[in-house]
């Protein structure tokens, strides 16, 4: 069986294969007036550990994706790169898929900038990740404003709370997330951004009694928090370690987020 890292190389091989077939050409397209771009954060099932199949490699000529080396390339899964021996499917290129289903005008950009294993007090800003060596609030502010040089911030969607699911935590995440998610909004200078948090597994509320009150949390953020809808991961499945949705249902979570912003989108106060 192949080890992770030859795995990471194949990746990155099909990647450079799929970028070439889409020639020369660049995003946005000259004279593209719809250029919609999504953040994705948050922790690892946001970045996805999901593997990967044919069909999440094929990419979308809509569809792009800000890299490592913050330029556009065309998207594919895995999108993320925040641990490159693991990272696999997540919910992002469903649900830009889906979003451009719905509009076959759009062209998207995905800017993933989620970090496995970040809680939340590493949103922040100066915030640092040890395990990814980075500083996941301050990077995901750099490659968005990076992105809005070519387009319009569309939506935000966050996947995050295994890491709070502590007794001593899991109180004080409703007003971490708030500060979070209007800290945000200021300074992408997009007070009124979609967004879309999603509940954590069942598989992992099963095994952390404190995962209960993040996912109450999130469940009442829409009453708190404008234009902000939550989607609910109940009955999806996990890849057997009780931690990560496996690929089906990191899928099935990205058409519940496209359902949700495209609600949310279509809301008049």
């Amino acid at each position: 069986m192949a080890s992770s890292s030859l795995k990471t190389a194949l990746c990155l091989l099909l990647m450079n294969v799929l970028t070439a077939s889409v020639g020369r050409a660049q995003f946005p397209p000259a004279g593209t007036q719809k250029v919609h771009l999504y953040l994705l954060v948050g922790q690892s099932n946001m970045a996805g550990r999901g593997t990967p199949e044919p069909a999440d490699r094929q990419p979308h000529p809509h569809i792009w994706v800000l890299n490592r080396e913050n330029r556009w390339v065309p998207a594919a899964d895995p999108l993320h790169f925040d641990k490159p021996d693991v990272i696999g499917v997540g919910p992002g290129l469903t649900f830009a898929r889906e979003m451009a289903k719905a509009d076959t005008s759009v062209w998207i950009g995905l800017i993933p900038a989620a970090a496995g294993g970040s809680p939340i007090d590493a949103w922040q800003p100066g915030g640092y990740h040890d395990q990814t060596k980075s500083h996941p609030y301050d990077d995901a502010l750099l490659r968005a404003r990076l992105a809005q040089k070519d387009g319009t911030l569309k939506g935000i969607l966050w996947h995050q709370g295994e890491s709070d699911s502590k007794p001593e935590l899991a109180p004080a995440y409703e007003a971490k997330l708030i500060r979070l998610i209007g800290r945000f909004r200021r300074e992408l200078n997009a007070p009124d951004v979609p967004v879309v948090v999603g509940t954590l597994g069942d598989f992992w509320v099963a095994r952390n009694p404190a995962a209960g009150p993040i996912n109450e949390t999130l469940r009442g953020l829409p009453g708190k928090v404008s234009r902000l809808a939550c989607v609910d991961a109940a009955g999806l499945t996990d890849k057997g370690d009780h931690t990560h949705f496996d690929t089906p249902s990191a899928r099935e979570l990205g058409r519940r987020y496209a359902a949700a912003l495209r609600k949310l989108e279509s809301y008049k106060p």
